[in-house]
């Protein structure tokens, strides 16, 4: 019988190390405290687009995108170790969504023009981007949404109000989904457009998120022109646009690793000397819930491993994708729930207070983790995905 070695290869542990190596050299010792909150200042912001640029100058930032279009053709397991370390490091990660979301949507559907014009400059981490799909009433539904584009010549002129949408305060381009045929099906007549959020008629209003963060907003588009050159595949096709973007976004790995750390942290303050002194030390109950939590954070972290073992095998991750994302953001809400708990009143302390257990880490992951089964799809969504394409159940 043959014998199957659980563990990466030498030229992915290699790899492992040199990204070691350089998130220690790069970044901040306290870097990963100040990143956990929501919602970056201006010199954090400044300073995570430098550090991207410095991934970019070494191919990371684009290293999994095939090499007719400039990256390295990593597999799946060289992309999650990249994943893994960063997250682990807790090195700004906001800039990653035009790499991994909008470009390789692009490539698949982009036009030889837009690959030219938009792709080089997101692989150096020139332009930033971010989001135009929810809307106040089309978020779980998302086809449900109403923002209109209407052809007028060689633009189309947009109107709608868009919401959720991650740093849109700071983009220099949005990928959005209006609708262009208001008499079609509703997940027909949708189409995807590139909007320069630097256009006429463009607004974004801050939404303040629980951990009083400005990381979210809501977009308005006030008769905005976009030229027809920025339709992304055929018009009234966007969906099928869509959802290889969104096919690209469900993954989970960097929160849980993310928390791994917090885990360990949230350990050795328990055994701390303020915890000792101040506190109910932890008890044998205590040290069961911890112990649990911790396998339970392997399980999800396997179930991400999953993923990328099939996408290395040619094989697209459908259910096992929603397995890994359910999992996920429901392990890190059981872990910060007990977590608060046993830190007790120095665990719910704000950040600004000095009192507060690990720099009020442990708070802001338990008001952050309330989204985590909203963001990206929701539980509910997630587990009809695991019935009807894992199952095979019927829809009811």
């Amino acid at each position: 019988m043959a014998t199957i070695e659980f563990r990466f290869a030498p030229d992915e542990e290699a790899f492992r190390l040199e990204l070691r190596d350089f998130l220690r050299a790069e970044l901040p010792a306290d870097w990963h405290v100040r990143n956990d909150r929501e919602g970056a200042s201006d010199p954090e912001f400044a300073f995570a687009q430098e550090f991207a640029r410095k991934l970019a100058r070494r191919g990371w930032l684009t290293m999994a995108w095939p090499r007719e279009f400039g990256g390295r053709a990593a597999s799946p397991l060289m992309q999650l170790v990249y994943n893994e370390e960063m997250a682990y490091a807790g090195a700004p990660l906001g800039f990653a969504f035009g790499p991994n979301l909008v470009g390789p949507t692009l490539m698949v559907w982009g036009s030889d023009e837009q690959r030219r014009r938009h792709l080089p400059a997101i692989a150096a981490s020139d332009t930033f981007w971010c989001q135009g799909f929810s809307e106040p009433e089309a978020g779980s539904d998302l086809a449900s949404l109403h923002t209109r584009a209407i052809r007028n010549g060689d633009d189309y002129t947009v109107s709608g109000q868009k919401i959720w949408t991650s740093e849109g305060h700071r983009a220099d381009w949005m990928i959005l989904l209006a609708r262009t045929d208001v008499e079609a099906p509703k997940h027909r007549g949708i189409s995807y457009l590139l909007v320069d959020m630097r256009s006429p008629g463009v607004s974004v209003r801050p939404l303040t998120n629980l951990m009083n963060g400005h990381a979210f907003n809501q977009v308005f588009f006030d008769n905005v022109r976009v030229p027809r050159d920025n339709l992304v595949g055929e018009e009234n096709r966007g969906w099928y646009v869509a959802t290889t973007t969104l096919d690209f976004e469900r993954s989970g790995i960097n929160r849980i690793m993310w928390t791994k750390r917090l885990w360990e942290e949230t350990v050795g303050a328990l055994r701390g000397s303020t915890f000792r002194q101040s506190g109910r030390p932890p008890g044998a109950c205590d040290r069961l819930s911890l112990t649990e939590l911790y396998i339970e954070l392997e399980i999800a972290r396997l179930l991400c491993y999953r993923v990328a073992c099939l996408q290395a095998e040619g094989r697209i991750p459908n259910h096992e994708a929603s397995m890994a994302k359910l999992y996920g953001s429901e392990v890190i809400y059981r872990f910060a729930s007990r977590a608060v708990g046993l830190l007790g009143l120095f665990g719910q302390l704000e950040p600004e207070s000095r009192w507060s257990a690990l720099q009020g880490r442990v708070e802001r992951c338990y008001l952050a983790s309330v989204s985590y089964a909203i963001a990206g799809g929701t539980s509910e969504v997630q587990r009809n995905v695991i019935a009807s394409r894992g199952l095979g159940l019927p829809r009811g």
